[in-house]
């Protein structure tokens, strides 16, 4: 009779098993939407899928829990972790499970490390519209949950486990990296450094002086144009820099350092896409606090990060060209193009209509409605019903501004655009019938500037037939 009772406890801790490996499998595969488990709208179906996940789990437990001693001893191995669970780069259960673009869920370490160089998802081979990540806090609750119920010892993420050094802690890693004894050792150096300046204040303050800045430097140009030789390297010190620009006392160091400004310029050309967001991040931070260092040299570089960077390298250089006040104003066109070319590739035009938000209130950008290019594919996306309110709003706001200093320089192009594009399409009275309160709003004034200046006709699709 014990035998049997045993064999049928196995036999339906088996059945829970496979069924949780299909639940499991679900979750994970369809990208945060499940649509057939009854449900119609799929976030709910997720959690649903994983309510009865853990209602598995807690089953399993059960049924281990009630094991006769002898079955417990023969299986006091630790248990087979779900595929599921393991990051197919790491093939190890996660520790920082991420989600992509693609749908899919990796170790959050190694998915960076990839998508520094490819902008495919790893499974699918799909092409990632962004290469942007976010904590999957569902697979880690689950993943949380299993290995509390079998007792499984999971690993904490890195930045739980650092333990603030003292101020000879950081000067012995300073010299690691300055005057290192092997390559292997100064990267060692570099990532703890790096590590240590994300996460403790006084470590960032410790960095106050130039002598300090130009000794962290000081790998940065050993390597000049070789940077991608040590990719790592060379991100973990850029990184660290950017850290330390957090504190005050350092931020000054660093900008009167005469090696920090032209290595970070270089930098925004250089190493992986972190390597050159930081880059950007850390001359905004500096250049905010000292404008003597902002040069029109840098321009080059930045329009270059502008054109092939991913959004968030995009964005901090656009910002930093934004915030360059003692640039030539004509010198804004170069980026302000960018930001053009790359959104009517259709490359974050969303995100990036907030940027060219900001510049079209610029005198220098009266020229963006001579792109015929552009100007389509703004108004293509006003046009559209699914048009969010935010993209809309700032839409609408390069359209205003538009038509406002194309009035105040007596230039007609602007005017003559939007009047076409209201009169063919009525795209400002939908908007301003139909759209938010800000969207409303805006689209209100820009009909009120067509029928003071414009043709001031009915839109086609708004005449009726006589």
């Amino acid at each position: 009779m014990a035998d049997s009772t045993s064999d049928a406890t196995a036999a339906n801790a088996d059945t829970l098993k496979n069924e949780l490996s299909k639940i499991l499998t679900e979750i994970f595969s369809y990208g945060g939407e499940i649509k057939d488990r009854g449900e119609t709208d799929g976030s709910l179906g997720v959690l649903k899928a994983i309510d009865e996940a853990i209602t598995i789990l807690t089953s399993l437990r059960e049924i281990e829990s009630k094991k006769p001693e002898s079955d417990i001893s023969t299986s006091a191995s630790l248990p087979e972790v779900p595929k599921v669970f393991k990051c197919t780069l790491s093939n190890a259960i996660m520790i920082e499970p991420v989600v992509i673009a693609s749908g899919q869920t990796y170790e959050k370490s190694y998915i960076t490390q990839w998508l520094n160089y490819e902008n495919k998802c790893p499974k699918t081979g799909e092409v990632l519209s962004n290469t942007l990540w976010t904590r999957n806090h569902l697979v880690d609750e689950l993943i949380t949950q299993w290995c509390r119920d079998f007792k499984y010892d999971r690993l904490k993420p890195p930045d739980e486990i650092v333990t603030e050094l003292s101020e000879d802690g950081i000067e012995s890693l300073l010299e690691r990296i300055s005057s290192p004894s092997s390559d292997e050792d100064q990267r060692e150096a570099s990532k703890e450094l790096r590590r240590q300046t994300k996460k403790f204040p006084n470590v960032r303050h410790f960095f106050g002086s130039e002598d300090k800045i130009a000794r962290l430097l000081s790998p940065l140009s050993a390597l000049d144009n070789t940077v991608n030789s040590e990719p790592e390297l060379h991100e973990d010190i850029v990184t660290a820099l950017f850290n330390i620009s957090d504190d005050e006392k350092s931020k000054t160091a660093i900008a009167r350092n005469s090696l920090a400004i032209p290595l970070l310029k270089k930098s925004l050309r250089q190493g992986t896409m972190k390597a050159r967001r930081n880059s950007a991040a850390t001359l905004l931070s500096v250049l905010a606090s000292d404008d003597s260092y902002a040069t029109s040299k840098l321009l080059e570089p930045l329009v270059h990060l502008i054109s092939e960077g991913d959004l968030l390298g995009t964005v901090e250089a656009a910002t930093l060209v934004f915030k360059l006040r003692l640039l030539p104003r004509e010198s804004y066109k170069p980026a302000i193009s960018a930001l053009i070319r790359k959104i009517v590739k259709g490359n974050h035009a969303r995100e990036l209509f907030v940027v060219l938000a900001w510049f079209s209130a610029l005198e220098e950008t009266i020229f963006i409605m001579e792109d015929k290019e552009f100007t389509e594919h703004l108004f293509s996306f006003l046009r559209k019903p699914s048009c969010c309110s935010m993209t809309c709003e700032n839409g609408l706001v390069i359209v205003l501004n538009m038509l406002s200093l194309s009035h105040k320089n007596s230039v007609k192009t602007s005017l003559a655009v939007v009047d076409e594009e209201e009169l063919k399409y009525g795209t400002f009275t939908k908007l301003a019938k139909q759209g938010s309160d800000g969207v409303a709003g805006i689209a209100k004034v820009i009909l009120q500037w067509i029928k003071r200046f414009g043709s001031g006709k009915e839109p086609l699709l708004g005449r009726r037939n006589c």
